[in-house]
């Protein structure tokens, strides 16, 4: 059994965050998305409503479980039993950080590969502070999230 977990703050989530989810659960077993509980960032929705957010979105998806955690990553990958980190890129301005970052983690968990997935050439521009700033300011993003979260965004 291959799990994998793909972690993010999904605040909100976009459809390029489902695109990513939804390729990876072809690949694997389960997937689980991780909802990062991040004191350092300030986010438009709570953990819970995020939480929420996804699992309405992701509702047919049976190998797909969404969760949250807070601490390493790699101590959330262990405790799942995963030994796959899935992360998206948009761009080559993504590679840089996320590369980093996958360095690290294998320095502190050799035996947990992360898995990089491109996304769709139509989300390469996407991102949740982009979604958030164009919602705030009243402008349309219906095909830029999933419709229950484009409705959250408008009540937000």
């Amino acid at each position: 059994m291959k799990t994998a977990i793909y972690p993010g703050s999904f605040d909100p989530v976009t459809n390029g965050h489902i695109d990513v989810i939804e390729r990876a659960a072809k690949l694997f077993t389960k997937v689980i998305v991780a909802v990062i509980r991040n004191p350092e960032k300030k986010s438009r929705f709570t953990l819970e409503q995020r939480v929420e957010m996804l699992k309405e979105c992701l509702s047919g998806d049976k190998n797909v479980i969404v969760e949250s955690f807070d601490g390493l990553l790699v101590d959330y990958a262990r405790k799942k039993k995963a030994n796959i980190i899935v992360r998206g890129l948009r761009a080559v301005s993504d590679f840089d950080y996320e590369f980093q970052m996958a360095l690290t983690n294998r320095k502190m968990a050799p035996d947990i590969e992360t898995l990089f997935f491109m996304t769709d050439y139509k989300y390469s521009y996407l991102s949740s502070s982009f979604v958030k700033q164009i919602a705030h300011f009243g402008g349309d993003v219906s095909e830029l999230v999933p419709k229950a979260v484009a409705q959250k965004l408008k009540e937000a």
